[in-house]
């Protein structure tokens, strides 16, 4: 029985494998390939099988170089798609920074105009208080000088009525002549004293009229220096404003880089020590009052600018922008790969391709390094060091002092590379970091 079992089993096999034959003869027709020699004619024969088995191999093969060259195209697409709006992100920010350096430059001369038509205003007022007390004091004295001529006058009087009386006693005693003298000298005496307290009331007159005028001019400067001062409170607040817009994108950028801005501002401000210049701070004398409130203001305003300007010659510093400018696309991000750490990034073009430094620096290394190919180390300030890796040339020498934006070699695949790259790499104190997170913080600036 088993050995009837195992005949059926034999026989349907058989019958499946006839009838699987006969499909794969239908679909792939046994073929001939004949090799002909000067000496002989042989043949290979290839079964349905065997051309099944290449037909499929075919077909994955060419499958997979569709998926692949899809894949390539998707990446290079996506690359240049990144590039052209990091480009047009870039204009559009140095525009709009270009419009708020125009506008604080108005606003910082408007604000130099302010406080040249504020201190003209405040001499005028001293000048004019000056005046009045100028005629206080002589006002003052005039009083005084009135009070003696009355007090002289009152003495003239009496001197007159002791002399009248004394008239009238020598009248009584019957003589003409003492009258006569006497009566002269009473009459110039009152003559001299009333012309003297007449001059004295015209001139009491006219500075009464001198102190009017004065005071109205006191308050016709008191409100053009208030309107002076309302103007000047609105172009402080549009120069704050425009001040706050310009800080913060820059403060941004330094902080989302892991940079502390305030540590990064000391640094180059103790680099740049220069003083004087027209972001001085003003100097008021306050003469042992509060410091004025504007010119509180404007310092703040002055230092918001030298901020601003501080920044900036950092920003040149920190490698803030791209190494490649043409086409290209990223192969290879920094971190893990293959058990090692990949301390840069890959950006794949053609050989030749321009290669920029990224920032402001010096060139500590232009060479041949093992598995680096040819190498260009850049030194940058606050222990920032680059490194631009597989050259295919090199346009910079060993010391030379180079800026952002600086051609220093082109793209090759020296080194120990797979296909023409550029690896670039961003050391902190000889530790690599991503330098994505440098050339993601500078978009929004560069």
């Amino acid at each position: 029985m088993k050995w009837k079992r195992d005949g059926e089993f034999q026989s349907l096999r058989s019958r499946l494998t006839a009838k699987l034959h006969a499909m794969l003869e239908r679909a792939f027709p046994e073929r001939r390939l004949f090799l002909r020699s000067e000496e002989e004619t042989r043949f290979i024969r290839l079964k349905p099988e065997t051309q099944l088995v290449a037909w499929t191999g075919s077909v994955l093969v060419v499958g997979w170089t569709i998926i692949a060259t899809a894949i390539l195209l998707m990446d290079s697409i996506g690359a240049g798609n990144f590039r052209a709006q990091a480009q047009r992100d870039q204009l559009a920010y140095e525009q709009r920074l270009n419009d708020l350096s125009a506008e604080r430059d108005a606003r910082a001369l408007e604000a130099i105009a302010a406080h040249e038509r504020f201190s003209a205003a405040l001499e005028q007022i001293s000048i004019m208080q000056s005046q009045l007390l100028l005629v206080e004091e002589k006002r003052r004295e005039l009083e005084r000088g009135l009070e003696t001529v009355q007090a002289t006058l009152r003495d003239t009087m009496r001197a007159r009525e002791d002399a009248l009386e004394r008239l009238a006693n020598l009248e009584a005693e019957g003589g003409d002549t003492g009258q006569t003298v006497v009566s002269s000298d009473a009459t110039g005496t009152v003559d001299l004293l009333s012309t003297a307290l007449a001059e004295t009331a015209a001139q009491r007159d006219q500075i009464a009229e001198d102190a009017a005028f004065a005071i109205t001019q006191a308050e016709e400067l008191e409100l053009e220096l208030r309107l002076q001062q309302e103007r000047n409170d609105q172009i402080f607040r549009q120069l704050e404003e425009a001040m706050l817009v310009s800080v913060e994108p820059l403060d941004r950028m330094f902080r989302a880089a892991g940079m502390n801005p305030d540590r990064l501002i000391d640094q180059v401000r103790q680099g740049y020590s220069g003083t004087g210049g027209p972001l001085t701070p003003i100097q008021f004398s306050t003469r042992g009052e509060e410091p004025d409130p504007d010119a509180l203001r404007a310092n703040a305003i002055l230092t918001a600018m030298d901020r601003i300007n501080l920044y900036r010659i950092a920003a040149e510093k920190v490698p803030f922008s791209m190494p490649v400018r043409s086409n290209f696309r990223f192969t290879s991000g920094f971190g893990p790969r293959w058990g090692r750490l990949h301390a840069g990034t890959d950006f794949a073009g053609p050989i030749g391709t321009p290669i920029y430094a990224t920032a402001d620096g010096v060139v500590s290394h232009a060479g041949w390094s093992s598995g680096y190919g040819r190498l260009i180390k850049i030194q940058h300030d606050f222990g920032i060091e680059t490194r631009y890796a597989h050259l295919n040339s090199m346009d910079v020498r060993v010391g030379q002092r180079v800026s952002r934006g600086d051609r220093i070699g082109a793209m090759g695949n020296s080194g120990r590379s797979t296909g023409p790259h550029l690896h670039y790499e961003v050391r902190e104190s000889g530790d690599p970091v991503n330098p994505m997170n440098y050339i993601r913080a500078g978009q929004d600036v560069f």
